[in-house]
């Protein structure tokens, strides 16, 4: 009977720390697999690893402790040929009926439907952008831009140094800035 308490307890304790970071793992693990259902089974796997060992959890940044999980079972999946389809491109005529939903928000320029538009391909625009990117520097990208984490917590996650972040933010900013640049005349 008190390994069932202990094991409820556990499941009540993990839920309450991991659960509010579900959608930030999905993101990351979105920008990495560049698949909705790749992404969707990385965090199921990540997300058991991290029960698993949950015993190991000894507080702090638990988003920064996830999103570390999230990418290491990436790797390791790349690693063990369990990921095939990793580099699948995004594919906008598929998901873009997703982003359609999404665009009706309160932040949106009006109801004008130009804006509307142009909002819409500005989006798909740095979105291309960011599939472009190689891979080291897009992780980056997501995690510092879209995740809102520091460099601190970048490097822990991404097991690289504090300077290597920095360097890859720049450099990936800078060839994001490229694509946006050389592709707006033309969209």
């Amino acid at each position: 009977m008190g390994s069932q308490l202990d094991d409820e307890d556990k499941s009540g304790k993990f839920e309450a720390i991991a659960l509010p970071h579900l959608d930030a793992a999905y993101n990351l693990a979105r920008w990495l697999t560049r698949n909705d259902q790749n992404a969707e089974d990385l965090v199921q796997m990540a997300f058991m690893r991290a029960f698993k060992f949950f015993g190991g959890f000894r507080g702090g940044d638990a988003r920064a402790w996830l999103l570390t999980i999230v990418r290491n079972t990436y790797y390791t999946s790349l690693r063990d040929n369990k990921h095939e389809q990793a580099d699948i491109c995004f594919d906008e005529d598929l998901h873009g009926q997703d982003e359609q939903a999404q665009d009706a928000s309160p932040y949106d320029i009006g109801n004008n439907p130009e804006n509307i538009l142009a909002a819409r391909d500005a989006k798909r625009l740095v979105n291309q952008g960011l599939e472009s990117l190689p891979q080291t520097f897009r992780e980056v990208i997501v995690l510092k831009e879209l995740d809102d984490l520091s460099y601190k917590e970048i490097a822990e996650i991404a097991g690289i140094p504090l300077g290597t972040v920095m360097s890859r933010l720049a450099r990936g900013r800078k060839l994001l800035g490229e694509y946006l640049k050389n592709n707006a005349a033309g969209g």
